[in-house]
Protein backbone atom coordinates (compact mmCIF):
# COMPACT_ATOMS: atom_id res chain seq x y z
CA UNK A 1 0.00 0.00 0.00
CA UNK A 2 1.51 3.34 -1.08
CA UNK A 3 1.36 6.14 1.42
CA UNK A 4 1.22 9.75 0.36
CA UNK A 5 4.52 11.60 0.64
CA UNK A 6 5.08 13.56 3.84
CA UNK A 7 5.46 17.33 3.88
CA UNK A 8 9.16 16.87 4.52
CA UNK A 9 9.56 14.56 1.51
CA UNK A 10 7.74 17.09 -0.67
CA UNK A 11 9.80 20.01 0.64
CA UNK A 12 13.15 18.25 0.15
CA UNK A 13 12.04 17.02 -3.28
CA UNK A 14 11.30 20.61 -4.28
CA UNK A 15 14.71 21.75 -3.01
CA UNK A 16 16.44 19.04 -5.03
CA UNK A 17 14.32 19.88 -8.10
CA UNK A 18 15.28 23.56 -7.95
CA UNK A 19 18.97 22.72 -7.48
CA UNK A 20 18.89 20.27 -10.42
CA UNK A 21 17.09 22.74 -12.66
CA UNK A 22 19.64 25.45 -11.84
CA UNK A 23 22.55 23.09 -12.51
CA UNK A 24 21.10 21.96 -15.84
CA UNK A 25 20.50 25.58 -16.87
CA UNK A 26 24.18 26.42 -16.27
CA UNK A 27 25.46 23.74 -18.68
CA UNK A 28 28.10 22.50 -16.23
CA UNK A 29 27.80 18.87 -17.31
CA UNK A 30 30.20 18.11 -20.14
CA UNK A 31 28.35 15.59 -22.26
CA UNK A 32 27.30 16.14 -25.88
CA UNK A 33 23.88 14.57 -25.32
CA UNK A 34 23.10 16.82 -22.35
CA UNK A 35 24.72 19.96 -23.80
CA UNK A 36 22.42 19.87 -26.85
CA UNK A 37 19.24 19.55 -24.81
CA UNK A 38 17.04 21.92 -22.86
CA UNK A 39 15.90 19.82 -19.92
CA UNK A 40 12.99 20.45 -17.57
CA UNK A 41 12.71 18.79 -14.15
CA UNK A 42 8.97 18.72 -13.38
CA UNK A 43 9.22 16.51 -10.29
CA UNK A 44 11.62 14.94 -7.81
CA UNK A 45 10.25 12.22 -5.53
CA UNK A 46 12.13 11.49 -2.33
CA UNK A 47 12.24 8.19 -0.50
CA UNK A 48 10.79 8.28 3.05
CA UNK A 49 14.31 8.30 4.56
CA UNK A 50 15.33 11.13 2.15
CA UNK A 51 18.35 9.13 0.96
CA UNK A 52 17.12 8.57 -2.59
CA UNK A 53 15.88 11.20 -5.02
CA UNK A 54 14.07 10.05 -8.16
CA UNK A 55 14.24 12.94 -10.62
CA UNK A 56 11.82 12.94 -13.54
CA UNK A 57 13.00 14.88 -16.57
CA UNK A 58 11.50 16.09 -19.84
CA UNK A 59 13.70 17.34 -22.69
CA UNK A 60 12.24 20.19 -24.74
CA UNK A 61 10.18 18.61 -27.49
CA UNK A 62 10.48 15.21 -25.84
CA UNK A 63 13.28 14.18 -28.20
CA UNK A 64 16.12 11.83 -27.20
CA UNK A 65 14.64 11.41 -23.73
CA UNK A 66 16.04 7.91 -23.23
CA UNK A 67 19.55 9.00 -24.26
CA UNK A 68 19.39 12.03 -21.97
CA UNK A 69 18.21 9.93 -19.01
CA UNK A 70 21.06 7.49 -19.64
CA UNK A 71 23.59 10.35 -19.83
CA UNK A 72 22.28 11.99 -16.65
CA UNK A 73 22.43 8.69 -14.77
CA UNK A 74 26.03 8.20 -15.93
CA UNK A 75 26.92 11.65 -14.51
CA UNK A 76 24.85 11.31 -11.32
CA UNK A 77 27.89 11.40 -8.99
CA UNK A 78 29.09 14.67 -10.52
CA UNK A 79 25.56 16.13 -10.38
CA UNK A 80 25.15 15.01 -6.78
CA UNK A 81 28.45 16.65 -5.83
CA UNK A 82 27.39 19.94 -7.43
CA UNK A 83 23.92 20.23 -5.88
CA UNK A 84 24.46 18.81 -2.37
CA UNK A 85 26.26 21.90 -0.97
CA UNK A 86 23.22 24.00 -1.93
CA UNK A 87 20.73 21.76 -0.10
CA UNK A 88 21.95 21.90 3.52
CA UNK A 89 20.77 18.37 4.33
CA UNK A 90 22.10 15.95 6.93
CA UNK A 91 22.47 13.17 4.32
CA UNK A 92 23.21 13.60 0.65
CA UNK A 93 20.55 11.73 -1.34
CA UNK A 94 21.54 9.49 -4.22
CA UNK A 95 20.07 10.59 -7.52
CA UNK A 96 18.28 8.53 -10.15
CA UNK A 97 16.90 10.00 -13.33
CA UNK A 98 13.78 8.86 -15.17
CA UNK A 99 11.82 10.04 -18.18
CA UNK A 100 8.65 11.83 -17.08
CA UNK A 101 5.72 10.47 -19.04
CA UNK A 102 2.99 12.29 -17.12
CA UNK A 103 2.56 14.83 -19.95
CA UNK A 104 2.08 12.01 -22.47
CA UNK A 105 -0.38 10.31 -20.15
CA UNK A 106 -2.34 13.55 -19.69
CA UNK A 107 -2.47 14.06 -23.46
CA UNK A 108 -3.70 10.49 -23.93
CA UNK A 109 -6.48 10.98 -21.37
CA UNK A 110 -7.42 14.34 -22.89
CA UNK A 111 -7.64 12.78 -26.36
CA UNK A 112 -9.75 9.97 -24.95
CA UNK A 113 -12.15 12.42 -23.29
CA UNK A 114 -12.50 14.33 -26.56
CA UNK A 115 -13.20 11.19 -28.61
CA UNK A 116 -16.52 10.81 -30.43
CA UNK A 117 -17.51 7.77 -28.35
CA UNK A 118 -17.19 9.70 -25.07
CA UNK A 119 -19.02 12.71 -26.54
CA UNK A 120 -21.88 10.42 -27.57
CA UNK A 121 -22.07 8.96 -24.07
CA UNK A 122 -22.11 12.43 -22.49
CA UNK A 123 -24.78 13.69 -24.88
CA UNK A 124 -26.89 10.57 -24.26
CA UNK A 125 -26.70 11.06 -20.50
CA UNK A 126 -27.59 14.78 -20.89
CA UNK A 127 -30.69 13.84 -22.93
CA UNK A 128 -31.81 11.49 -20.17
CA UNK A 129 -31.38 14.28 -17.64
CA UNK A 130 -28.49 12.57 -15.82
CA UNK A 131 -25.64 14.53 -14.39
Amino acid sequence: MNKAPSQRMLRVGELVRHALAALLARDEIIDPVIERAVITVPEVRMSPDLKLANAYIVPLGGQNAKEIVKALNSHQKFIRGRIIPKLNLKYAPSLRFFEDDSFDEASRIDALLRSDKVKRDIEASDEKGEK
